[in-house]
């Protein structure tokens, strides 16, 4: 269910507001360095606010960008995201940024446990995944922190900012996630709380 919650965090659906504090990772170049998009122009994050909006209502809704929020001061301090890619294989797969002044404090990887037991807990995932650029250590030490497994490397798989890019891919199964529930619950609550004794 949505809001997440972490012991630091709240995990929740963007609103047209939030696109200042947005513009602040999505505009900086060394944010950005690694990623698909920007550096954003005013207008560039205002369109993805606008997108990610409209993705909330679609049922079933298979795409949940959510706004990462410091609980104690409602801050906004990036993007969680964890889309359905494959609803047959029930495959999914996540991606994450940040403002730069967080980083290096654990957020990425509390936000990213959360969204993690969301997709097999709520979304009834069997496979998640996610790729980073190989020059980009944080984002691979933030996979290999919540178990993922690297499972090999892509090589000239995307065309961006016009040239080829290589990626690491990482990946969690279901089974995996299991096995490590008490690392995974220990610091993760829910609006909604989720029960995290499995039962097969």
């Amino acid at each position: 269910m949505i809001p997440l919650e972490t012991q630091r965090l709240i995990l929740r659906d963007f609103v047209e507001s939030d696109w200042q504090e947005v513009h602040k990772y999505a505009a900086d170049a060394e944010v950005v360095r690694y990623l698909t998009f920007g550096p954003n122009t005013e207008e560039d994050t205002k369109n993805f606010l606008q997108t990610e909006i409209s993705l909330q209502s679609k049922e079933p809704r298979e795409h949940f960008a959510l706004a990462v929020t410091l609980k104690a001061q409602k801050h906004l301090i990036g993007i969680c995201r964890i889309s359905v890619k494959d609803t047959e294989n029930k495959t999914g797969s996540i991606g994450y940024s940040f403002t730069k002044q967080f980083w290096g404090q654990g957020y990425a990887t509390e936000a990213v446990k959360a969204v993690v037991s969301f997709g097999f807990q709520e979304l009834n995932l069997h496979r998640i995944f996610a790729t980073c650029h190989p020059e980009n250590i944080a984002s691979a030490r933030v996979m290999q922190k919540i178990g993922m497994q690297q499972e090999g490397y892509l090589r000239q798989h995307h065309w961006i900012k016009g040239k080829w890019r290589d990626s690491w891919l990482y990946a969690i199964l279901e089974h995996e996630w299991r096995a490590s529930m008490d690392d995974y619950s220990e610091n993760i609550t829910y609006k909604c709380p989720i029960d995290f004794s499995w039962k097969d």
